[in-house]
């Protein structure tokens, strides 16, 4: 191809005739022909004449001009002209196109997808076959899954990059089981792997190796770490380049369960620095719904880093039964309570209803007796649905009746009367030590300090559960600390008071351990290898490759070993080790892609191997918008020849001056060229509707004048786009509102009509639109938003409204949707059919009365066309309302249950649309296997 600078022509050979323009200039002049000069004396009588009809005696050089460049682009039009012709690559021989295919891909995904399109193409032009492999998922050795150029365009849409590096020893092994010789397009994501050098290798002994490679550079975050007080983050760039910023979000579940940014800070980069630092100050409550940090704008799962129990404070409420005496710190009940957890917990004080409202990870009772029993009751629900609570022996629960006859709810054993006293003045016997911790108690490991002796303490009842419950003891095996669950919650009580009054434990490091075994400090961010050994762990949420998380499934449970390996930094992660959540027993722990010590490195390729950027330039034929300039020039041309022939003067204005003329030419080619009368734009702009409403499936809902209630419906429809292009083969345009009264319905193949009892009533000619468009094969979803308040039909505003809106369309019989209608199954199989709110009325088209059940079908035969309506009162643009980042507008019920129920109103949606646009299919006799199968009969 023939170029020009950025311009290349596919006709090249027609250009040539631009070598006549000058002769064709020569040629124009003549056009007109000069007057003849002749003498006649005569002519004398016609001076002061003047001749309204003239013509030129030469012609101007602007029209010349004008003409030129009109023949000049009609040549140049011809010749096939293309802005940024693309390069056709040429070579011969199997070609692979590999890909890093982790993490470091995610930022620039789109465009190494193009660049790949584009190496398609070139190797398609010569008959190249090609093999498309990420080097995170290697085929098997000795396998390249070599095929036609064309067979992987369909392909392309299910490579996502993974969210680790690739791993440098499989690849190498797999490209040296490789047999044959083979070029490579090898797709860099620009960081230095280790073993980088050996893959390269590998490849360049098949063939010669291009790398393409993205001037931008992938961000990283290092897992977030709590100190002094701070939430501190590391932000990384491989390259040491000018001054950046990067902003680190916090995400977390607000109060209504909602996914929301909680938190911003700007990491900012000192020229020649490969990390920045960014500090949060965040209160206790705040910081505990964190459940992730990501750079904004840097998609990977590199820039993603979550939290798990080693970043969350825990709140702790402590309660004394009795005041310090006389000020005595040190016999306070609470001060070692205090000085052990302050460093590690929130500590919170008050009243015990104000603590239970404030719904603390643990509450601590020093030698509290009894309760009132309002605030038992209220204590105990709160230990069920998950609470701790910790108690601490001491006089005054020795003194009370608490636990004695029968067990108390809020204390793991039952107790004898009185306590016991060892070692002092008029007792029997020395001070106890403890025993070894056994296997089952939380305590297992820790060492046995020779100072921690006991003293005093109050006696377990010898009842059957004793020995179950007891997960510490004293050497001569009396219990010292006891612990019941009580359903999600538990109780512990030590046997001795939270102060040295009857034991040195309070004094020893040993109690801070203890305190951190039952969970009541925060946990190390990173437990020891040796800790997690022995253990099994089940990730419950991973991190795909663009930084999403995702719930685990079936994935299966991991070895405590590995994990603490891969925390460590000694083992890769990968397919069988994911990045993600990890539950144990009684914590999470998050294993992120980049751990406290990675660093990026930029990667350095060697000399002999050519490095090309990702960016692709689409070229664009010009060949309609140059010869439409050539078809405006000629029309310019035909109105300057009338003008400067005077023929645009109108037979009754010969009076008026040339000036005149020339002023209704330069009229006559505005209006020509420049903006319609009222009606033209009337028309364009419904030309403009057609043209949105018809290239691309749209969805729209009707303008019922209420903002707010359009506003929910806009966002509403924008939802249930987004659901169908992520789920299915439509893809949906931006959701359109429709007027009734002015626009043209026929366009859209569903419309939802949420009814508000102020909205007007339309105007016969839109009443005779909307049953048109019924007629048509349209449906209308009425959505009377009020199941919250009264079923459908139960007599509110809403539901009068509805029949004052829907008395003249012209609507069949209408049933309670069936469990045999084809909306139960056009994508998902559904029984419900929940918006915001969760009500069976749905309504629609009646079944002929003579449908029945056809032998071997679990349906009825129904395919005889789509219901014209749906109506409801389940709020389902609420439901399906997304803001413009994404999250929901509205909450949906609570907490889990509720976002199951947001899920199944997106799943109606789809199976709406799916019906609207495929008709009855599913109801055809050749679905029925499939159907059947689903169905599990």
């Amino acid at each position: 191809m023939f170029a020009i600078g950025p311009i290349g022509f596919t006709a090249p050979l027609l250009l040539w005739a631009l070598v006549v323009l000058p002769l064709l200039w020569l040629l124009l002049r003549a056009v007109p022909p000069a007057p003849i000069r002749r003498r006649f004396p005569g002519v004398a009588l016609l001076l002061g004449l003047e001749d309204e009809d003239s013509q030129t005696d030469r012609t101007p050089w602007w029209l010349l001009l004008l003409r030129m460049l009109a023949v000049a682009a009609i040549i140049i039009g011809f010749a096939g002209p293309v802005l940024n012709p693309e390069e056709r690559r040429e070579g011969t021989g199997p070609l692979l196109i590999a890909l890093d295919g982790g993490w470091a891909d995610a930022r620039d995904w789109p465009g190494r997808m193009a660049r790949i399109e584009g190496l398609l193409a070139d190797a398609a032009a010569t008959d190249r076959p090609v093999a498309v492999v990420s080097l995170t998922a290697l085929p098997a050795p000795g396998e390249l899954p070599m095929l036609a150029a064309a067979a992987w365009g369909p392909r392309l849409a299910g490579l996502e990059p993974t969210a680790w590096p690739p791993e440098s020893g499989a690849a190498v092994a797999w490209a040296e089981s490789v047999e044959g010789g083979f070029e490579t397009y090898w797709l860099s994501d620009g960081l230095a792997h280790e073993g980088r050098d050996e893959v390269l290798a590998a490849l360049e002994q098949k063939g010669p190796v291009t790398v393409f490679e993205s001037p931008r550079r992938p961000l990283g975050l290092r897992p977030a770490r709590f100190e002094d007080g701070q939430v501190r983050l590391t932000v990384l760039r491989p390259d040491e380049t000018a001054a950046q910023t990067a902003t680190v979000l916090a995400y977390g579940r607000d109060p209504s369960g909602t996914e929301r940014v909680l938190a911003r800070a700007e990491a900012v980069f000192e020229p020649q620095a490969t990390e920045a630092e960014v500090a949060l100050v965040l209160p206790a409550e705040l910081r505990n719904r964190i459940t992730r940090f990501e750079l904004q704008a840097a998609r990977g799962a590199g820039a993603v880093t979550l939290t798990d129990d080693g970043l969350r404070r825990r709140e702790v409420a402590l309660i004394a039964g009795r005041e310090d005496r006389e000020g005595l710190e040190l016999l306070s009940p609470l001060h070692y309570l205090e000085r052990a957890l302050e460093p590690t917990a929130d500590l919170v004080e008050g009243t015990l209803p104000d603590i239970l409202l404030a719904n603390p990870d643990a509450i601590v009772f020093a030698d509290v007796a009894d309760l009132p029993q309002a605030e038992k009751d209220d204590l105990l629900a709160w230990v069920e649905e998950g609470g701790m609570l910790l108690r601490f022996a001491g006089p005054q629960l020795a003194a009370s009746d608490v636990s004695r006859r029968d067990e108390d709810p809020l204390m793991p054993v039952r107790l004898r009367e009185g306590g016991r006293s060892v070692g002092g003045a008029m007792s029997w016997g020395e001070p106890k030590a403890l025993r070894p911790f056994p296997e089952a108690s939380p305590f297992y490991g820790l060492a046995l300090p020779d100072d921690v002796t006991v003293t005093a303490q109050v006696m377990a009842q010898p009842d059957p559960e004793l020995a179950e419950r007891v997960i510490a003891s004293l050497a001569d095996g009396t219990p010292l600390v006891t612990r019941k669950r009580v359903e999600q919650g538990s109780v512990v009580l030590f046997h001795v008071t939270a102060n040295a009054e009857w034991s040195s434990l309070p004094l020893s490091g040993l109690f801070v351990q203890m305190l951190e075994r039952l969970a009541i400090s925060t946990r190390p961010a990173s437990p020891e290898t040796s800790e997690l050994e022995g253990t099994v762990w089940t990730p419950e949420r991973v991190l795909d490759g663009f930084g999403g998380v995702q719930d685990a499934g079936t994935l299966p449970g991991v070895d405590g070993a590995d994990l603490g390996a891969a925390l460590a930094g000694e083992a890769p992660i990968g397919p069988e080790l994911r990045p993600g959540l990890y539950a144990g027993e009684d914590r999470l722990i998050a294993l992120n892609v980049l751990g406290s010590e990675a660093v990026l490195e930029p990667v350095s390729w060697p000399a002999r191997v050519p490095v090309e950027g990702l960016a692709v330039s689409r070229e664009t034929a010009l060949k309609g918008f140059v010869l439409t300039a050539a078809l405006v020039a000629l029309a310019l041309d035909i109105i300057a020849s009338l003008w400067l022939g005077g023929r645009l003067i109108a037979p009754r204005a010969k009076g008026v001056a040339r000036g005149s003329s020339a002023a209704g030419a330069m009229l006559i080619a505005a209006v020509l060229a420049a903006a319609p009368d009222g009606a033209r734009a009337q028309e364009e702009d419904l030309d403009l509707l057609a043209l949105e409403a018809t290239t691309e499936v749209v969805l729209a809902h009707v303008v019922t004048g209420d903002a707010r209630l359009d506003e929910v419906a806009q966002a509403g429809l924008r939802g249930l786009s987004d659901t169908l292009f992520r789920r299915t083969s439509i893809e949906p345009a931006e959701p359109i509102a429709v007027n009734l009264e002015t626009d043209e319905l026929a366009f859209f193949p569903f419309l939802y009509w949420p009814v508000n009892p102020n909205q007007p009533i339309p105007s016969e000619e839109a009443y005779a639109k909307l049953n048109r468009y019924l007629r048509t094969g349209g449906m209308i979803l009425f959505d009377t938003r009020d199941a919250d308040i009264g079923g459908f039909g139960a007599g509110t505003p809403e539901g009068r409204k509805l029949q004052e809106l829907a008395r003249p369309l012209d609507i069949p019989p209408l049933e309670p949707i069936p469990m045999d209608h084809v909306l139960t199954r056009t994508f998902y199989l559904l029984q419900d059919f929940p918006g915001r709110w969760a009500s069976r009325d749905v309504w629609v088209e009646a079944a002929p009365p003579d449908a029945e059940v056809v032998e071997g079908m679990p349906f009825r035969n129904l395919n005889d066309g789509v219901t014209p309506v749906v109506i409801g009162g389940n709020d389902w643009a609420a439901a399906w309302a997304v803001e413009n980042n994404g999250a929901a507008m509205f909450p949906v019920g609570r907490g889990y249950a509720g976002e199951q129920q947001r899920e199944i109103a997106y799943r109606f949606g789809v199976n709406l649309i799916m019906h609207v646009l495929t008709g009855n299919y599913k109801s055809d006799q050749v679905h029925v296997p499939a159907l059947l199968d689903r169905l599990g009969q």
